[in-house]
């Protein structure tokens, strides 16, 4: 039963005229504060002639029915059932939003995950499977493949030079720390990274990665952690380049100490744009507090992914006279980061998770220093890679750095990152028993409370990185497991609090959601040839509709997103109301926000102009006979090799049009100043014809 105040705003409306009701005093309350609250707001908001007309329909048809028959008392009570009813589904709108928003951020994270593991593919097909005029594998491209892809994915000129560890640090306005790091050199990084002061000096930097390889490579692939001296130890996941989350968590937990250690789970760059800052902090907290501090390896400490998501950029711009040095150091720490930690023997702490056949014996007594890359498996000089990689090893490393977890049983490969598995709570059971642990604790999905538990308890996914996908998308979290018995607190957390804080939740959601749909424009407009082709096959009398079915289906078949098709429908193309057919040229017609966040993520030409001498290298492979020239055969060859790897098969005339587009003097062969220009202009193509869309949206 409700009794509202005096003041509670609910409405009657007689002879044409809205009054407040006044509260019974008598009455009494059962209802929860949350009932009390909802009322009372959207009473004023009706009041203040916030609400349109359709939404006070079932108002208006209550009083016309039971404004005489109803006692004043039940008239208050109704109507507030009445708001309850009406908020209730405001909310549930706002979550379906909340939800298909989630989804698309989360599918094109994981679709760009994807393509990069496609584009290993692509490449490690092209370098390692050509052959040489006499059809056996040329001995050269084989033994250079190696540094080729090194070259395609890390590699940039730099104009100046590299560091000199032999010289003194020239002057420098930055932090002046000194090794061996101790407390105090950390409240110096801590306080010049967060008032964006001076960079620390090119030669402090290499120094902590040095140092801190050298303590790394003592460690077991698996590390041990107890909490017999500290009585509880920290987890973080997640944090993606987010300063301002991993000094939340300091100023919230303490700092790193043997007494209060710290397991960081990996993905400390990327996407981010303090990810440099995040990584040295890390390693200098190592250095300084032994014992303090647990690094796990993610798919993220690696190179190749940090040439699509932004790292050897943010590097680049850093440091740019030293930037390449710095990043083969930087290369040294990933291949020697462990990878998981073993709490108490019980609690298994690793970046990805686990599939059917992981074996943590096999994982703690393989080389974990020749995984440069998981995307580039190691090749032994001499042999083919076929003979040389261990597919087996290289699976049990994949699947604990790449693995999601999922409600259903089983174990079958993740479609969706291109990489590793999904396992269910059958294999989490398997696992657990045979090993004699208790739990796992890994991080690698966002989740919008910062953590999820899975698997009855027996999977808990940690993220520490708030803001995520857009201001107000999730919140961050840490794990704090106390005592012998491992007592689990969560803390959740959230950076930017001021800015956050001023946002209503229909705010934050419209936010969010209109950056993700931003996000998928970016995706169509990048598959707008082939979708135009699909719903023009489709649309056989030209008219310019095609049912919402086939719209749905050309849509996934062609992005291969795994969206909810349908519930998006009505924000990207307008239904004729009397067909029920879509107008699918409106796909392509979304009003975007020119002032929107820029994606974080390389074209793929982009990434292959940027790095001049990996272009020049492939132009050698393709050409085969040394010539300087590539023909017509020798491109089609090539594309053939690779062509289970492209995502849309070529055809004779399309690969004939491709070698005449790159043939600028119209000679017939290819030489290879037209083969890089020809990346140039395929780039600036493409932004002019952004350009031109956005003023044609404008206008």
């Amino acid at each position: 039963m409700f009794s509202l105040a005096e003041g509670c705003g609910c409405v009657s409306f007689r002879g044409g005229r809205r009054t407040r009701s006044q509260g019974d005093d008598s009455s009494s309350c059962r209802s929860s504060e949350i009932e009390q609250e909802v009322p009372q707001r959207s009473g004023k908001r009706l009041l203040n002639g916030e609400y349109t007309m359709k939404a006070l329909v079932p108002f208006l048809k209550f009083w016309r029915r039971d404004d005489v028959s109803m006692t004043k008392a039940e008239r208050t009570m109704k109507a507030a059932i009445l708001i309850q009813q009406w908020y209730r589904r405001y909310l549930a709108r706002m979550e379906v939003r909340r939800r298909y928003t989630w989804t698309i951020f989360q599918n094109i994270e994981y679709a760009g995950e994807h393509d990069q593991v496609k584009l290993y593919n692509f490449f490690n097909a092209l370098l390692s499977h050509m052959m040489d005029t006499n059809g056996r594998p040329s001995s050269e491209r084989t033994s250079r493949t190696a540094s080729v892809l090194e070259q395609v994915f890390s590699e940039e000129s730099d104009e100046g030079g590299g560091v000199d560890e032999t010289a003194p640090p020239k002057p420098s306005r930055g932090p002046d720390v000194e090794f061996p790091l101790q407390r105090k050199d950390i409240d110096l990084l801590i306080e010049a990274f967060r008032k964006k002061k001076h960079r620390l000096h090119p030669k402090h930097v290499a120094q902590i990665l040095k140092e801190a390889t050298q303590v790394l490579k003592r460690l077991p692939n698996i590390n041990v952690a107890t909490t017999s001296i500290s009585s509880q130890i920290t987890v973080c996941g997640d944090l993606h380049g987010k300063l301002d989350d991993l000094l939340v968590i300091f100023h919230k937990n303490g700092l790193p100490s043997p007494e209060n250690p710290y397991i960081f789970n990996g993905d400390f760059v990327d996407r981010g744009k303090k990810g440099l800052e995040v990584f040295l902090l890390l390693l200098a907290c190592m250095l300084a507090f032994p014992g303090g501090v647990f690094l796990n390896r993610g798919n993220h400490e690696d190179l190749i992914m940090n040439s699509r998501y932004g790292f050897i950029k943010e590097v680049h711009m850093k440091y740019r006279h030293n930037a390449e040095r710095l990043l083969k150091l930087i290369e040294c720490v990933y291949r020697w980061l462990p990878l998981g930690t073993i709490i108490n023997n019980r609690v298994f702490v690793v970046h990805g998770g686990i599939s059917d056949t992981t074996d943590l014996d096999m994982i703690r007594s393989l080389e974990r220093d020749k995984y440069v890359s998981l995307l580039r498996p190691p090749v032994i000089e001499g042999s083919t890679a076929a003979e040389s990689i261990d597919k087996v090893e290289w699976k049990q490393v994949f699947d604990i750095l790449w693995s999601d977890p999922q409600c259903i049983g089983g174990c079958v490969a993740n479609a969706l990152r291109g990489a590793g598995t999904y396992f269910g709570p059958d294999v989490t059971a398997s696992f657990l028993q045979k090993n004699k642990l208790s739990f796992i604790i890994r991080s690698h999905e966002c989740k919008p409370g910062g953590y999820e538990i899975m698997h009855g308890g027996n999977v808990i996914t940690i993220f520490s990185a708030s803001n995520y996908y857009e201001l107000g998308s999730n919140k961050g979290a840490y794990l704090k497991l106390c005592g012998n018995s491992l007592e689990r607190q969560f803390v959740q957390y959230t950076a930017a609090v001021s800015r956050t804080r001023r946002l209503t939740f229909r705010q934050r959601v419209g936010l969010v959601e209109s950056s993700a749909m931003r996000e998928l424009h970016n995706q169509i407009m990048m598959a707008r040839r082939s979708l135009e082709a699909t719903f023009r096959s489709l649309d056989s009398e030209q008219s310019g509709f095609i049912s919402i079915s086939d719209w749905c289906q050309a849509m996934e078949e062609t992005t291969h997103l795994g969206l909810p098709w349908r519930m998006l429908k009505d924000k990207l193309v307008r239904t004729d109301p009397e067909t029920r057919k879509v107008r699918y040229m409106d796909t392509f017609e979304l009003n975007t926000n020119r002032n929107g966040r820029k994606s974080d993520t390389l074209t793929v030409v982009e990434t292959l102009y940027k790095n001049q001498r990996s272009l020049e290298a492939i132009f050698k492979i393709l050409d085969k006979d040394n010539s300087g020239y590539i023909t017509l055969e020798e491109f089609s060859e090539a594309c053939q090799l690779i062509g289970k790897y492209m995502p849309n098969p070529m055809t004779q005339e399309q690969l004939v049009d491709i070698c005449r587009l790159m043939d600028i003097n119209k000679d017939g062969l290819v030489d290879l100043n037209e083969f890089l220009e020809s990346f140039r202009l395929a780039e600036k193509s493409l932004h002019e014809q952004e350009r031109m869309y956005e003023d044609m949206q404008a206008t």
